[in-house]
């Protein structure tokens, strides 16, 4: 269920369970991010059995960061957009069903989740 070019991705980078911070000035919802990368077993346990995940699962997106601040609002991929597609914050409390508003609930915070290693 989580794509094998992310799963590359994380392990080429020693990414599992890693903190990742990012800027406002570098986030492009502007509001920064603090977040730790999922492992694999997360990432299917998160959209599996808890909310957004299990939601917004069928529109392609997969959790693959945990917010560290405690907000409960996960970042995900989208598996439609395939390998270096965007980094996406989906805000846990605006998804509580399939009709879910998509610009209520999902800020674009990275157009290439590659970026997270750079500089």
């Amino acid at each position: 269920m989580i794509p094998d070019y992310w799963k590359e991705f994380i392990e080429a980078n020693g990414l599992i369970h890693a903190e990742v911070e990012i800027p406002e000035t570098r986030d492009l919802s502007k509001v920064g991010a603090e977040f730790q990368i999922m492992s694999p077993e997360d990432s299917e346990e998160e959209s599996k059995d808890f909310y957004p995940g299990l939601v917004v699962r069928k529109d392609g997106y997969v959790p693959v960061g945990s917010c560290s601040l405690g907000s409960g609002d996960p970042y995900f991929i989208n598996e439609k957009e395939g390998k270096n597609g965007a980094l996406y914050r989906i805000y846990h409390d605006s998804v509580f069903d399939e009709n879910y508003d998509k610009e209520e609930a999902i800020d674009l915070v990275m157009k290439n989740y590659e970026d997270i290693v750079k500089e």
